[in-house]
């Protein structure tokens, strides 16, 4: 299979001196774009709605539907070098952006059928499983846990036959596990690594699979991983738990080394174990398909030098396709990110009356208002104005969280305590979004400042253990410690000031999609 997107021709696209084919696949945790043919695009949505119902089968967990617009869009951008240009760094074979009502991964060519899975699917598989995880449980999870779990996913390979394997030799590991140094049992429990070492020099990565795989797969150890969450939970540190469960860790390790060399086990799923919803695919437009590759470098941030050079691209295709309500859509997101607030409403505006399904439009449209309404002389009229946006989101698609959050936000943003009502629409964003760190994070502040110190150290703790750390697990590791000693039931004011001059240096943890 071959999904592929040629940005060498890119500048072709918007002068009609050529056509991408595009299609648009949807399912039900799923929407992908690639430049394929419609059978091939069908397939992908198909292998990767069965690699869900897998993790659902192994792991006892069930997620429920997401509404559509918060389910993982996937954008096919091309090869490693297409990769390069659209991410500025050469390490990164793909990556997963996790956001409420709008969560996208970005993949390179895929093909399926070989011996080894892609690499390029192995990342979009990677990221998924933890997407998942953390959709289906907020307990903190230790990061060799985090990491060998989406690891153990990741190796799946999908056969033609219709088979699915799970729980393969992790091969894309093979160097690390091999050649690099090897990370101490108890070194992984905890991850504690020399400063300004990397996870593949310390082969983290693949040392937490092979924990993972082994614990999984030997009989004398079956229920470990489990038992190992639990008396985490139960207020073990990851060493004093991985001491309780697993017995010596100095044995365990040696079992490590020997079961590297052994002859593994997998998981095979038969093609009807696993049968996927319905899929449907359709052709873009032509303006979408002149459109999309800059929508897709939109959709994978921008700053304001960058927003400012997509702008004539994108008001280029609009012109030529000013019908086109999805390109209108995009038109809005275009001009809100390069600061023109009355443009994107505009387009917004324009967007929705040609199409008022368009989720995208409501969002571009209330953005701009909420940014505008910060200056605004009548701040409480401006900022009732910004939410009619998200309150027509929100009678079209219930389910969206952005119009839940925004709802919160429309009473900080006026220095206002939230209404019981706002906080709850808070919470509810927070369980429909559990991925997205932000909204996490903002729910923790909520109920410290509430007093309601175990709730907000539940919502803090899977920050802080987050795969790929940054300045939210910093900031939430720091607010934990900051509230041991604070009385339950009395809000919990955070001097951020204060707080940002405690924190540790960042890491030098992988970054998105490195994984």
């Amino acid at each position: 299979m071959r999904l592929l997107l040629l940005w060498a021709l890119a500048a072709c696209l918007w002068s009609g001196t050529a056509q991408a084919e595009w299609h648009r696949a949807s399912s039900k945790h799923f929407v992908i774009y690639a430049d394929d043919k419609p059978d091939d695009v069908e397939k992908f949505a198909e292998i990767l709605e069965r690699y869900h119902l897998a993790m659902e089968a192994l792991t006892g967990r069930k997620i429920a539907a997401p509404s559509p617009s918060n389910r993982v869009t996937i954008y096919t951008v091309g090869s490693q070098r297409d990769m390069r240009r659209l991410t500025g760094n050469k390490r990164i074979g793909g990556f997963y952006a996790p956001r409420a009502g709008g969560s996208s991964a970005f993949v390179q060519d895929v093909r399926f059928g070989g011996r080894e899975t892609d690499f390029s699917l192995i990342v979009l598989l990677h990221e998924y499983a933890h997407h998942f995880l953390m959709s289906s449980s907020r307990f903190a999870t230790p990061r060799w846990m985090n990491e060998g779990s989406a690891e153990f996913f990741a190796s799946a390979r999908f056969k033609r036959s219709g088979e699915l394997e799970i729980g393969r030799p992790a091969v894309h590991r093979a160097g690390d596990l091999f050649y690099a140094k090897t990370i101490k049992l108890r070194d992984l429990l905890r991850y504690e690594r020399p400063e300004g070492s990397s996870d593949e020099e310390y082969n983290f990565y693949g040392r937490s699979w092979l924990l993972y795989h082994y614990l999984t797969f030997n009989n004398e150890r079956q229920g470990q991983v489990a038992a190992y969450w639990q008396a985490m939970h139960g207020g073990l540190d990851p060493v004093e738990a991985g001491e309780k469960i697993f017995g010596d860790l100095d044995q365990l390790d040696k079992e490590l080394d020997n079961y590297l060399g052994d002859r593994m086990s997998m998981l095979v799923f038969e093609a009807d174990r696993l049968v996927p919803g319905p899929v449907e695919v359709h052709a873009l437009s032509k303006g979408m398909n002149a459109a999309l590759p800059l929508i897709i470098q939109t959709k994978r941030g921008v700053d304001p030098d960058m927003a400012a050079k997509l702008l004539p691209e994108i008001r280029k295709v609009a012109r030529q396709y000013p019908a086109d309500a999805d390109v209108l859509a995009a038109l809005a997101e275009a001009e809100y990110d390069a600061g023109n607030d009355a443009e994107a409403i505009a387009a917004a505006d324009a967007a929705i009356a040609r199409d008022p399904s368009i989720a995208n439009a409501y969002i571009q449209k209330g953005y701009a208002l909420f940014r505008m309404a910060d200056d605004a002389t009548d701040q409480a009229t401006a900022y009732k104005k910004a939410m009619a946006p998200f309150s027509a989101l929100n009678a079209r698609e219930k389910d969206h969280p952005l119009p839940l959050i925004y709802y919160y936000r429309s009473y900080l943003d006026q220095d206002l305590e939230p209404s019981e009502t706002a906080k709850n629409a808070l919470f509810q964003a927070s369980q429909l979004a559990p991925f997205d760190d932000e909204v996490t994070f903002q729910t923790a502040i909520m109920y410290a400042q509430e007093g309601n110190l175990v709730m907000a150290r539940d919502y803090l703790k899977p920050l802080a253990n987050t795969p790929h750390g940054g300045p939210i697990s910093r900031m939430s590791h720091a607010i934990i410690d900051a509230m041991a000693e604070a009385p339950e039931g009395v809000s919990f004011r955070i001097d951020y000031a204060n707080l940002l001059e405690t924190l540790p240096a960042p890491s030098t943890d992988s970054t998105e999609g490195e994984d």
